[in-house]
């Protein structure tokens, strides 16, 4: 197992070099060192902890609070993997609140790098974070803090106009300073369009093969999300026998390409 430190750096070198991104959520210590363990690139400290853990309905009531805990948690196990966290609903709504929020993320949680969702409107919000040192994830897709706005977990882009919208703020986010790229629920052809017209890595979730790595929240994985799995996800743990067994597939699957699959995706 390597166990130099994954910087942004290492993360634009395997995209360089056509090597996938593995990438999961994580919530706490012990989960940290067995993703490490397994691996892992990016440990994404996210929101649907508010679903997964708090059994809330969407990602919305979680706090800047929860974050920065279950952040620190992660933090004080993680030896190698970069650690991501996502900003929750409405401590970005602007560049100053944007940059209080992140700065306790990283003081307080020990977050090496932060993801906030959305396009054009956070263009000035990314160029501010980064102006002030702090790495920034985008999110673009579904918007899981959007999801009352949005009506629902459907698939984004899927007509000419929307994929040349989200292409075109893709574009603008990474000339901001966005240092990676999310892509939930897009159609594989235009999350493959828009990984090859970044320099930045981009992520996928739902979004094909076509990426230059992959996500999933790992309760989905294990197949242990109490309101079951999305159509995108997998469940490695099933006939594998251990928490262990079940993430090192996951991450071979990914670094082969072998997932997402076909019936993992929307084209």
């Amino acid at each position: 197992m390597n166990t130099k430190p994954v910087t942004l750096s290492t993360l634009a070198a395997l995209k360089q070099g056509g090597e996938r991104i593995v990438a999961l959520t994580c919530y706490d210590a012990s989960f940290c060192r067995l993703l490490e363990e397994a691996g892992v690139h990016v440990l994404l400290v996210g929101d649907s902890l508010g679903m997964v853990i708090q059994g809330q309905d969407t990602t919305v009531p979680v706090t800047l609070d929860d974050m920065v805990y279950h952040s620190a948690c992660v933090a004080r196990a993680r030896r190698q993997a970069l650690i991501l966290v996502d900003m929750p609903f409405l401590t970005y709504a602007t560049p100053d609140l944007a940059l209080a929020s992140a700065g306790r993320l990283m003081r307080e949680g020990g977050a090496q790098m932060v993801k906030l969702e959305g396009g054009a409107p956070f263009v000035e919000t990314v160029r501010r974070l980064t102006a002030n040192g702090v790495p920034v994830c985008a999110h673009l897709g579904l918007l899981p803090q959007s999801i009352h706005r949005l009506g629902g977990y459907r698939y984004q882009g899927r007509d000419r106009a929307s994929a040349l919208a989200m292409l075109e703020d893709a574009v603008a986010l990474q000339d901001a300073g966005a240092g990676l790229l999310v892509l939930e629920c897009v159609p594989a052809e235009l999350a493959r369009e828009i990984a090859c017209a970044l320099r930045i890595p981009v992520i996928g979730i739902g979004a094909g093969n076509g990426c230059d790595g992959q996500v999933l929240v790992l309760h989905d994985l294990l197949g242990l999300n109490p309101r079951g799995a999305p159509r995108f996800s997998k469940d490695f743990l099933t006939g594998r026998g251990s928490l262990g067994a079940a993430v090192a597939a996951y991450a071979e699957a990914v670094r082969s390409g072998d997932f997402p699959g076909p019936e993992q995706t929307a084209y």
